[in-house]
């Protein structure tokens, strides 16, 4: 079982990235997905989650406006598409995958519901 998170790089402020996250070895049709990153010297945080058909989202307040998730179930893939970069969104982020079906909200937060991690892709900024 693996999540193979892509699509980092080196941006200006003002512009944008996508990230995806292919999911390997089942299917993560029913999971909630979600991301996180960690910036340098600071704790990993949540900063957007999808239920498993899509028709639930949540997102940390820094981000809400600037990035949306979105998911593929076919492919097994989400995305996380971030608009209008700011140099404090530079972090190493990290797809995650929980087993349990459902709504996504202010739970999911934590970092302790997710099973299953990728290995991250560092998202730079420059001001």
């Amino acid at each position: 079982v693996q999540l193979q998170a892509s699509g980092g790089g080196l941006v200006q402020a003002g512009g944008s990235l996508r990230l995806s996250c292919v999911a390997s070895g089942r299917s993560f049709s029913r999971d909630v997905m979600a991301w996180f990153r960690r910036a340098p010297g600071k704790e990993r945080e949540f900063v957007a989650g999808t239920s498993w058909i899509g028709d639930s989202t949540y997102y940390t307040d820094s981000v809400k406006g600037r990035f949306t998730i979105s998911r593929d179930n076919a492919q097994n893939t989400v995305y996380l598409q971030m608009n209008r970069l700011k140099p404090e969104d530079t972090a190493v982020y990290y797809c995650a995958a929980d087993r349990a079906s459902g709504r996504v909200g202010p739970w999911s937060r934590s970092a302790l519901k997710y099973q299953y991690w990728g290995q991250g892709t560092q998202v730079t900024v420059s001001s």
